[in-house]
């Protein structure tokens, strides 16, 4: 009778042992996949496409800029106009001791219009330096557009990272708790120390802790994406899918588009617009000028009984720029050095993106190699070893510390290599933030 429960023991030892094997993983993995949680359905789940509309909709910074261009337009239409004409009224000659307006011949009511004239072409660059800068706006809009696509792209991998992680944590702790129920048999068996047990139970309560970990991080991220597509949006189960850019371009064509980064093409403008300015302050050096044209009415009659005559008056005022070393010359000076500035921004500007792509692309380079290594070696090894370590401790060649090192490994492996791909496709979001707007 013992030896019949002896075998009865040592098969269901066995058949532990078998579920333990990394193809009950893959059953674990998929059971997770068809049970995505309870209150979702599959079309719930948010992809990267949808995300990226949702943060786009909920974005204010490009749509501000919009309207700052559409501020600017109106602007350039009012700045081309002449100013505003004044009314002139007034009485000329009147006398003060009676206040009669008949009383002497040279006594008039007034009546008259100024129109006064901006120097030169001032007017007409006014309304062009306005309209070049509606082009800045509308390139900053732009740029805060492909902005809020790679951080909400970089968010969403960040989230999926930390989602894809708590499963294969999940399936590892079906693996430990199997381990743990195997040690506590053996241990009852007399074939194995304590010591085993307490281990198991240690790694097993250590894997709990990691994926607490990984749950607070997922939290956090999420709370994190709530601000860019909302809360309702941002806590639905993400999509199973890996997230796909396509191939990224080649170097020479990141070097080239680069030139044509809306920020760079903001700063081109601003440049522009300034060199405008210089234009417009050398219009300084011209006279402005005003017509003043007015009607005077004389009331009262002549000696001779006849009506006194009214009077037209037609003046022409006119600015004469003759010391201009205090003002003309340092408006012009100062115009000019805005200009060199704008230029000076813009290459500071190029500087930093050529840099932000030799760090970024040097870095997508080295993780494709790396995921390629961890691909191909890591990966197949660190599974065969797991194997190899459970099978030796069930043929009595190595102990338990030997087995749970390499299940541990195993997992740290995966999540590595999950790592590996997430911080690679991250990259080629900062990429395509350089290169272009839309996915390829």
């Amino acid at each position: 009778m013992v030896q019949c429960r002896r075998k009865a023991g040592v098969a269901r030892t066995n058949a532990l042992l078998e579920r333990v094997k990394p193809r009950g993983a893959v059953w674990i993995a998929l059971f997770l996949t068809l049970h995505p949680g309870p209150g979702f359905a599959a079309g719930d789940r948010l992809t990267l496409e949808e995300t990226e509309r949702l943060a786009l909709q909920a974005d204010l910074t490009a749509p501000r800029f919009e309207a700052l261009a559409n501020a600017r337009k109106e602007q350039a239409v009012a700045a081309g106009q002449l100013p505003d004409p004044k009314l002139k009224l007034g009485a000329m000659n009147l006398p003060i001791d009676s206040f009669d307006r008949k009383q002497e011949n040279m006594t008039q009511m007034q009546v008259g219009i100024q129109q006064s004239f901006p120097p030169g072409r001032t007017l007409g660059l006014r309304s062009e330096q306005a309209e070049v800068l509606a082009g800045a706006d509308q390139a900053r809009a732009r740029s805060m557009t492909r902005q809020v696509l790679r951080d909400v792209r970089e968010r969403y991998l960040d989230i999926f990272y930390q989602v894809e992680a708590g499963r294969i944590i999940d399936s590892s702790r079906e693996l430990f708790d199997q381990l743990l129920e195997v040690t506590r048999f053996y241990y009852a068996q007399g074939r194995k120390n304590q010591q085993d047990v307490l281990r198991a139970s240690v790694e097993l309560s250590l894997l709990d802790d990691r994926r607490t970990r990984v749950r607070t991080e997922e939290d956090k991220l999420r709370a994190d994406l709530a601000r860019l597509i909302g809360p309702q949006a941002a806590y639905r189960p993400l999509s199973e899918t890996f997230p796909d850019f396509g191939d990224l371009p080649s170097r020479a064509e990141l070097d080239a588009a680069i030139i044509t980064h809306p920020s760079l093409q903001a700063d081109d403008i601003v440049v522009e617009a300034g060199q405008v300015g210089v234009n417009i302050a050398r219009q300084n050096y011209k006279p402005g000028w005003m017509l003043d044209v007015t009607y005077g009415n004389r009331a009262g009659d002549n000696p001779d009984g006849s009506s006194r005559d009214d009077f037209l008056s037609a003046m022409v005022i006119m600015d004469i720029p003759l010391f201009t070393g205090k003002r003309q010359d340092r408006q012009l000076a100062t115009r000019q050095q805005e200009v060199e500035a704008a230029r000076l921004k813009r290459d500071d500007d190029y500087l930093r993106l050529k840099r932000q792509l030799d760090a970024d692309y040097a870095e997508w380079l080295r993780l494709d190699e790396r995921l390629k290594l961890y691909r191909d070696t890591i990966f197949p090894e660190a599974i065969q070893n797991a194997e190899a370590s459970l099978t030796a401790y069930q043929s009595g060649v190595t102990d338990f510390t030997g087995v749970m090192r390499a299940r541990i490994t195993e997992l740290d492996v995966k999540l590595q290599k999950l790592r590996l791909r997430v911080d690679k496709a991250k990259a080629e979001a900062r990429l395509l933030y350089l290169a272009s707007n839309d996915r390829k």
